[in-house]
């Protein structure tokens, strides 16, 4: 074999090997089988690489077909999301110049006046919003100083200083500082995404907006801390309180309960006439707490979850206007004798709480409320005017042409807040500070008001009668 490999050849090998001549031949076969085999490996192993060359090609190229196919996909997307952003912001223009509407969520003390009316587009903001399911940022965006936190206890805090996202993180400091996430077990995540649906769940209404939700619970949250509610109250009742106040409006649609029987509306057919609006706010607000990324409730027992939605549509339904008389006397006539072992006790008082908070811009300074009363009036006018337009009877505090700011203000303060305020304050002298002193303060206002327009209107329609008089005035 050696001497096969160094070169001699077959006949050299037998001449000088005699008697070996078979076994030789059988060698050169062996080695003629392992060249030849060696061979087919080779040309195997080449044409496997081959084959996986071809079919990772093949691959990269039907990848490379399918990002392009997407790329064209996604811009074909993109190019639809225009349009109909830019359709959006059309008919928001259209509208905006219709109506002289602004977003009143975003409203700074500034443009509280009809000159400024202006709308950033909030229907486009909605759309953007639910359309990418906008979830809580990962992080901290915002830290709260011990002078706001304090601040936020006070019945002087300006709510119109704060924009939406950082209202969403002032109505969680609250639930935090009151120690209801740790009472309740509330995941403080959940909490996050608990308040931002209850955000994109408010409409850019004039009034009844989110802006509205977050004073009632900042009003709230002044009553706890300022009447030592914690002390007669379980926080479970603290935070029934304080969710309900935040849930107490949601999706309302600018037009009361009156305008949803008379116009007979979809809510007002499917609640039978009764507190429609009202209604319709728990079910959204159940509707929310139902998904379970958003209920802060889900840590509870079904028993004890079964309460806190019976207490929450309690405190809800309390805020329809039409049930305002029959609360209060309820309430009244618990007063001397009040029980806070008795659950009918604190069941009306507990409605009288969130009674109070709803209708307690008055209970603000002059600065923070009176931007309230431009926007309660503008809502009102609204319906009005559709209501002229439907042939629907229209009620003499709501029509433009019928009703002024102070002699709306000065009736609702004498006739509805002073009434419950004071009552509040029998069982809690801390509402004398807290809210009795700005209700006298803007009753007083109102009448210098009413008496200033009344001497203006004279002047202009008697001039000889008393010039001198009213020009003093």
């Amino acid at each position: 074999c050696s001497d096969y490999i160094s070169g001699e050849t077959p006949v050299q090998f037998d001449r000088e090997h005699r008697g070996y001549h078979t076994t030789s031949a059988a060698v050169i076969l062996l080695v003629q089988l392992y060249t030849t085999s060696t061979t087919v490996e080779n040309q195997y192993n080449q044409c496997k690489a081959f084959m996986v060359e071809e079919t990772k090609r093949e691959v990269y190229n039907r990848v490379a077909s399918i990002e392009n196919r997407v790329e064209k996909d996604g811009k074909r997307l993109m190019e639809m999301e225009k349009y109909k952003l830019d359709l959006v912001e059309l008919r928001d223009t259209i509208y905006n110049k219709q109506n002289n509407s602004l977003d009143y969520n975003r409203l700074r003390p500034a443009i509280t006046l009809p000159d400024h009316f202006y709308c950033p587009s909030t229907e486009k903001e909605s759309l953007l919003s639910m359309s990418r399911s906008r979830d809580i940022p990962a992080y901290n965006k915002y830290v709260l100083t011990h002078e706001t936190k304090e601040a936020l206890k006070t019945p002087q805090f300006d709510v119109w200083q704060w924009e939406p996202n950082e209202m969403l993180i002032l109505l969680e400091e609250m639930y935090f500082e009151l120690g209801l996430v740790d009472e309740l077990d509330i995941h403080p995540a959940t909490l996050k995404r608990f308040l931002l649906r209850v955000q994109e769940n408010y409409r850019n209404n004039p009034f009844h907006n989110f802006r509205h939700s977050f004073c009632v619970s900042q009003m709230m949250y002044v009553l706890i801390h300022g009447c030592r509610l914690q002390e007669v109250l379980s926080k479970r009742d603290i935070c029934v309180l304080l969710t309900a106040c935040i849930c107490h409006d949601l999706d309302h649609p600018g037009y009361n309960n009156t305008y949803q029987i008379n116009a007979r509306t979809e809510l007002a057919v499917r609640y039978n006439d009764m507190s429609p609006l009202e209604n319709h706010h728990c079910a959204v607000s159940f509707k929310i707490i139902s998904s379970p990324e958003c209920n802060i409730f889900a840590n509870l027992t079904a028993e004890e979850f079964k309460e806190v939605r019976g207490d929450m549509i309690i405190l809800i339904l309390a805020t329809d206007m039409a049930r305002h008389a029959e609360i209060l006397d309820a309430f009244k006539q618990k007063l001397d004798n009040f029980d806070y072992s008795s659950e009918d006790h604190l069941n009306t008082l507990k409605m009288i709480l969130i009674k109070a908070c709803d209708i307690s811009n008055e209970c603000r300074p002059m600065q923070v409320s009176e931007g309230w009363v431009e926007c309660l009036m503008e809502e009102y006018f609204n319906q009005s005017d559709q209501e002229k337009k439907d042939a629907l009877p229209v009620a003499p505090f709501m029509d433009r042409d019928r009703v002024t700011k102070p002699t709306a203000q000065i009736g609702f303060i004498k006739y509805v807040l002073l009434p419950l305020f004071e009552a509040l304050n029998k069982l809690y002298p801390e509402v004398e500070e807290i809210a009795l002193e700005h209700l006298k303060q803007a009753l007083t206002h109102y009448e210098k008001m009413k008496e200033f327009d009344e001497n203006k209107k004279k002047l202009f329609s008697e001039p000889d009668a008393d010039n001198e008089i009213i020009a003093a005035q």
